[in-house]
């Protein structure tokens, strides 16, 4: 049997890319313990900036859990969630490129990241209520905060899918390219991440995440906070030296 999770690095890019296409990448558990374990090391390792998840093939990026395994006992979930991703909070970018349809679980761990490139030919549902479940890995949390309320509400009571570019004027997905394309993409705007300053990105991340779930007095403490800390750092020096140096900064992550 081939590995469930293939790892490359490229530069500060991490690119990990679940590995049963034959199964339409569906999660079964081995896979589910693979990826979390590589998210857990790619968060501690500090030359990582950016992640990439992809999946092989052109058909799914995941059909959600394996029926099969499933009907063998087997879950696919870790502490950090189905997948071992979806109640996990990733402090660094994580990007989906998604190149292939995306269903049930596999649409909720597309939702787990931060940013989005889907192939044009893709497709994307939570269907659970078609079989009698709910999207339970967080869909029905994190759908509404990406997408209107309306069309979440369609999504999660109708489970029909919308195409790639729907998604895309949507908000759900952040680019639309063919599928040959899709890899490369992500890897570009990955690059254009880490050619700024790991600790600043980072910040900004969890920032901006934080502050959608509190009021604006509270957001502001929090951000001002943030700022103090960043204000301060060898990285903000950086950046203003080289700025006047004319020259391209060298992060240090600090």
């Amino acid at each position: 049997m081939a590995e469930e999770l293939l790892r490359q690095r490229e530069g500060h890019v991490e690119v990990l890319t679940i590995n049963r296409p034959e199964a339409r990448n569906a999660i079964n558990l081995a896979t589910a313990r693979a990826l979390s374990a590589a998210l857990d090391e790619c968060a501690l390792d500090d030359d990582v900036w950016v992640v990439i998840l992809t999946a092989a093939g052109d058909r799914a990026f995941s059909a959600g859990m394996d029926l099969k395994a499933f009907a063998q006992g087997e879950f696919p979930a870790t502490e950090q969630g189905f997948g071992g991703l979806t109640e996990r909070h990733f402090p660094k970018p994580l990007i989906c490129a998604a190149n292939g349809s995306a269903f049930a679980g596999g649409l909720e761990m597309l939702l787990s990241c931060d940013l989005v490139v889907a192939a044009d030919h893709a497709v994307f549902a939570i269907p659970e209520v078609q079989r009698g479940l709910i999207a339970g890995a967080g869909g029905l949390i994190r759908l509404p905060r990406r997408v209107a309320r309306a069309v979440a509400l369609e999504m999660a009571l109708t489970g029909e899918p919308v195409t790639a570019t729907r998604a895309y004027d949507l908000g759900l997905v952040n680019r639309v390219v063919p599928s040959d394309q899709v890899l490369g993409t992500a890897m570009a705007m990955a690059q254009q991440i880490c050619a700024n300053a790991p600790l600043a990105v980072r910040t900004s991340k969890r920032v901006l995440l934080a502050a959608t779930d509190l009021d604006e007095a509270d957001a502001w403490d929090l951000n001002n906070e943030a700022f103090a800390v960043i204000a301060t750092s060898s990285d903000a020096l950086e950046g203003a030296i080289s700025f006047a140096e004319k020259r391209p900064a060298q992060w240090r992550g600090q």
